[in-house]
């Protein structure tokens, strides 16, 4: 069974920063392209960024230069690195794994930006 634990979110002040782990087990990891999704309060969900199993990185416009993604396959586990965090960053971030099996999606972690 494949299953996705996130960790790392929390309240904030602008300008600050957090970093959210996603742990895969369950899985070969390597093999999964990893992506982060967030969903705002009213909002559909919406991609944030992925690296996919060559490494090749894509962000949302809103979070170029701000945040990043990376992995670490030997500890099965992809990071979202977020600085200089505004209140419209606010959301529920959801880690995604994605290979030929199938995909697979974590419970979530609350990221709240606030002063």
């Amino acid at each position: 069974q494949v299953q996705l634990v996130e960790s790392g979110g929390g309240l904030v002040q602008p300008g600050g920063s957090l970093r959210l782990s996603c742990v895969v087990s369950g899985s070969i990891f390597s093999f999964n392209d990893m992506s982060w999704y967030r969903q705002a309060p009213g909002k559909q969900r919406e991609l944030v960024a992925t690296i996919t199993t060559k490494r090749r990185i894509n962000y949302a416009d809103s979070v170029k230069g701000r945040f990043t993604i990376s992995r670490d396959n030997a500890e099965n586990t992809a990071y979202l690195q977020m600085n200089s965090l505004k209140p419209e960053d606010t959301a529920v971030y959801y880690c995604h794994a994605f290979s030929m099996r199938g995909d697979y999606w974590g419970q979530g972690t609350q990221v709240t930006v606030s002063p």
